[in-house]
């Protein structure tokens, strides 16, 4: 039952992120999949009653640092229905590539800001899926 919702919440979240990045670039756009330019995934699962929290962190904080470390924020989303809409978050970054992902994550890691931020509340994620992908050649946004 849990990975039926998992798999739904990301098939939801795909076609989000699809509509959001159509809106974002078009046809004219320097963005493509040969430039490899990837773009990151993250649906997190927060602990009971931690979402709130989890949302004002990224808009507070978490945000900036990503982009202080290269990361471009995409979107963020909420699932509406239930039982998600109460403790997940689905985000979508865009990286220059793969090794430039590993590195900004590595930095970010490293970032005294960020341990700072972190360790507020250490309790806010139970779990963390990702995925990397790469726009297709007849997406929009290339």
């Amino acid at each position: 039952m849990m990975r039926n919702i998992r798999v739904i919440a990301f098939t939801v979240a795909v076609f989000v992120a699809g509509l959001a990045l159509g809106h974002l670039f078009d046809a004219d756009s320097t963005v493509s999949a040969q430039g490899h330019q990837v773009f990151e995934l993250r649906t997190y699962t927060t602990n009971e009653g931690k979402l709130p929290s989890l949302l004002a962190r990224f808009n507070d904080h978490t945000m900036k640092i990503f982009e202080n470390h290269g990361m471009t924020n995409i979107g963020y989303f909420v699932p509406q229905d239930a039982p998600l809409l109460d403790n997940t978050l689905i985000y979508v970054l865009a990286h220059d590539s793969r090794d430039a992902a590993m590195k900004s994550w590595s930095d970010f890691g490293d970032d005294p800001e960020w341990a700072r931020v972190a360790s507020v509340d250490t309790e806010l994620v139970a779990h963390v899926e990702r995925v990397f992908m790469e726009a297709t050649d007849f997406s929009p946004m290339k």
